[in-house]
């Protein structure tokens, strides 16, 4: 980075659009993520497309590496520029660009709040699906990068369900529409290769998305367990009875005693060891049937205690336990690792006995929270980083317990990405041609790469190995 390129950018983007003080630049350190830091290089803070595309053009004409960042809840690093990249922040872009009710999309700037989408087509009866926890601070972009989910996800699915179009400025700064607002695209789906490649592509500038009819009525189930194999049991007992819920979450007893520290306090018994959030929606005329169906399986399997939540107010403190659950562990752990592995459901009462075992084995806490529908698990390590040593254990047993889910037929990711985190594990879930179909994919979008350097496809990407493996492809 030299004093010239700076002046650049700031032609570019105004002075209040770059960043290079030392002091500022600790804020683009790291994401959520906060086990690994970098310092970039500069931060800039375009307000449109075309600034973006002249921002890349500038920095890859002079082989400056950079990478895009939303708002910084990434949790698997994917925005930590540890090559000393030049930060493209998209905080500026935050507009609702146009809305279509009829056809039922919403366009809108990478910068723009997941849950202000929801907020601003609420009076028409519409709302945006993909539900994050982080979904009132995360932004539209950062969960196309790296294909958010939410609690919703098990009945409506994830960000690329919900992703219809974009508008991407690739590497070298061409753009290009990729997808098709009504349709299916024709050719190869760009767009679904785009979704969650965390920023390794290119950088989207706008995107387009389904708003959906809110549903007209709406049931949640609360059910307490005091074994984990019976809540375990009772998730898979409802898929199986044909009732497929909008979301189906569980937290067990760790998670329980932080979140009941918070504001958001429910009054869990301290003695249960899970807990089942159970949602239900669709036509008014058949959601208390599906809900007292719920009841019933929860029933079956021994629960000690499930009702249905009387009122608005009495739901919404239920998901506001649920949502606040991540930041709640700061109440009981000075730091945390959370985890995103996805194991098959009928898998889970081993699975979480054996993340019981493992935590015992390395004498460190973990409180589990997740998407129990689809077996999206978020197991959060609790460690203290002042303590020599103890990060490097949470890391280790993060890593067991992603290979872990792999081993029995799931995956190290269902929506948090792999970014820095879960780099090395790409290497377990993957055989080496699969990688370097990967890395040859990315270097097609991403020759010089330059943009977001590092991350999801493990280095080194254009290797004599990666090169002969793809070869091997053709054989």
């Amino acid at each position: 980075m030299t004093d010239g390129l700076l002046r650049e950018l700031e032609r570019i983007v105004g002075p209040k659009g770059l960043i290079s003080n030392p002091r500022q630049l600790t804020a683009y350190e790291c994401d959520a993520y906060v086990a690994q830091s970098g310092r970039p290089s500069a931060v800039v803070l375009p307000v449109d497309t075309e600034q973006v595309v002249k921002v890349v053009r500038c920095l890859s004409n002079a082989g400056v590496p950079f990478l895009p960042r939303g708002a910084g809840t990434g949790l698997s690093g994917g925005a930590t520029p540890l090559h000393n990249e030049v930060v493209i922040s998209l905080a500026k872009m935050d507009k609702l660009l146009h809305v279509d009710f009829v056809n039922q999309r919403a366009t809108v700037q990478p910068g723009f709040v997941n849950l202000e989408l929801t907020k601003r087509v609420a009076a028409q009866g519409f709302y945006y699906a993909p539900d994050p926890s982080s979904q009132s601070v995360c932004t539209i972009g950062g969960n196309l990068a790296e294909n958010a989910g939410g609690s919703h996800c098990l009945k409506y699915g994830v960000t690329t369900n919900h992703v219809v179009a974009a508008k991407v400025v690739l590497p070298d700064g061409e753009v290009m529409e990729l997808g098709e607002p009504f349709g299916d695209p024709l050719g190869l789906d760009l767009l679904g290769l785009f979704v969650g490649s965390e920023g390794t592509l290119g950088i989207a500038t706008e995107i387009t998305v389904r708003i959906l009819k809110k549903p007209q009525a709406v049931k949640t189930v609360m059910a307490w367990f005091d074994r984990v194999e019976d809540a375990s049991d009772t998730v898979s007992g409802i898929i199986a009875a044909g009732i497929i819920p909008a979301a189906c979450e569980m937290m067990d007893q760790l998670a329980m005693q932080a979140v009941d520290k918070s504001r958001y306090h429910v009054g869990y018994p301290p003695d249960i060891e899970a807990v089942l959030l159970i949602e239900v929606d669709g036509l008014a005329a058949g959601v208390d049937e599906l809900a007292n169906r719920v009841v019933e399986v929860c029933r079956r399997h021994h629960v000690r205690s499930v009702h249905i939540a009387r009122d608005e107010a009495e739901r919404a403190l239920w998901w506001s336990s649920r949502k606040m659950a991540f930041p709640a562990i700061g109440r009981i752990s000075p730091d945390y690792m959370v985890q995103d592995g996805v194991i098959p459901r009928t898998r889970l009462t081993e699975v979480l006995k054996t993340i019981a075992k493992y935590s015992e084995e390395a004498g460190l806490r973990v409180a589990n929270v997740f998407h129990a529908g689809d077996g999206n698990l978020h197991p959060l390590i609790c460690y203290d980083a002042r303590i020599p040593g103890q990060t490097e254990q949470a890391t280790q047993l993060g890593r067991r317990i992603l290979e872990l889910c792999v081993d029995v037929g799931g995956s190290i990711t269902g929506e948090h990405g792999v970014g820095i985190e879960k780099i090395h594990e790409m290497g377990y879930l993957f055989h080496a041609p699969e990688l370097a179909l990967q890395a040859s994919l990315r270097e097609t979008f991403n020759p010089g790469d330059l943009c977001n350097p590092g991350k999801l496809i493990p280095r080194p990407a254009r290797c004599v190995e990666i090169k002969q493996a793809a070869a091997s492809l053709a054989l």
